[in-house]
């Protein structure tokens, strides 16, 4: 991973898979001692699959990804009509060198679950459900397919490991154990909300929103606030849904706008054991068009 870049008036704290994080710097006229208030969240062109970072990055996919981001918090804030959802989003000057890709968000206390929502039943749920009939221990009714729609959307939790480490499926009663019974249900139901909100937003534009993951922070009034990135490519899986209505094989329905081809090229090229291969040009290629692609259909609608 190469070094982080070094911003004037930012002082770098921590890099995730695909993010890089910075405070105030204190040593700045601007700085300060005291616990940041604000804080720059600058998304990289890296790309990560089965928890791991892979090279090389997919050009220009950080622009992309925070340009959807900014565009789904402001339909989410009401500019699609509904209630305005709190986000972390704040106004003001960010670095020329991460500009386009870079967010200036408040800081929050982050809630320690990922909250899932899936629409389409696939992915590590339609392994489980073959098995067992269940999604993250959710029943499920029998008979339905890779890719299938499910009766209503469900909520599935994870625990949100220190980094570095694998993060936990949990089931909605440990989850009350983690955050309380009352945060628990409004971190639940918001999370549908959003979810609910957004897909019939993206269904509107012929792209079906068939799973995704939200994060969630208390602000410093205690409330609770929409964070990190949401709906995007690296965040969801979004399929073609004139594929998904015609296609009759799993790979056909699933013309998926994420990196579902660094996925499933990774799947047929390595056993997961050591360093991952390096990705070709064409799977690189491929990722970029179809995350620009997304971009122009759900934003020029």
């Amino acid at each position: 991973m190469a070094s982080p870049l070094q911003l004037p008036g930012w002082r770098h704290v921590s890099s995730g898979k695909v993010r890089d994080l910075y405070v105030p710097d204190p040593s700045t006229s601007s700085g300060t001692t005291a616990a940041p208030d604000r804080m720059l969240l600058v998304a990289s062109d890296r790309v990560s699959a089965f928890d791991f970072a892979l090279s090389p990055g997919i050009p220009g996919k950080g622009v992309l990804l925070t340009t959807l981001s900014l565009w789904w918090f402001d339909r989410l804030a009401g500019g699609d009509g509904g209630r305005s959802i709190p986000n972390h989003l704040l106004e003001g000057h960010v670095p020329d060198q991460v500009a386009g890709r870079s967010m200036l968000v408040k800081a929050l206390d982050m809630q320690p679950i990922e909250c899932v929502v899936r629409g389409y039943l696939t992915g590590s749920g339609w392994a489980e459900y073959q098995h067992s009939g269940t999604v993250c221990g959710i029943r499920i009714p029998a008979g339905l397919s890779d890719g299938d729609r499910l009766p209503a959307p469900i909520f599935t939790p994870a625990y949100k490991a220190p980094q570095g480490e694998h993060d936990e499926n949990i089931s909605f009663d440990r989850m009350i154990e983690i955050v309380g019974a009352d945060r628990a249900e409004e971190l639940r139901d918001l999370s549908l909300e959003v979810y609910e909100r957004a897909a019939a937003a993206a269904e509107q534009r012929g792209v079906i929103l068939a799973d995704t993951k939200f994060e969630f922070g208390v602000d410093a009034d205690g409330v609770l606030t929409l964070a990190d990135e949401v709906l995007t490519s690296d965040s969801s899986r979004y399929w073609d849904a004139e594929a998904w209505a015609t296609g009759t094989t799993p790979a056909e329905r699933m013309a998926s706008f994420d990196k579902q081809i660094v996925r499933d090229w990774l799947a047929a090229h390595w056993d997961k054991q050591g360093t991952p291969p390096e990705l070709p040009a064409e799977i690189v290629e491929r990722t970029a068009a179809r995350y620009r692609e997304l971009l122009t259909r759900l934003t020029s609608a």
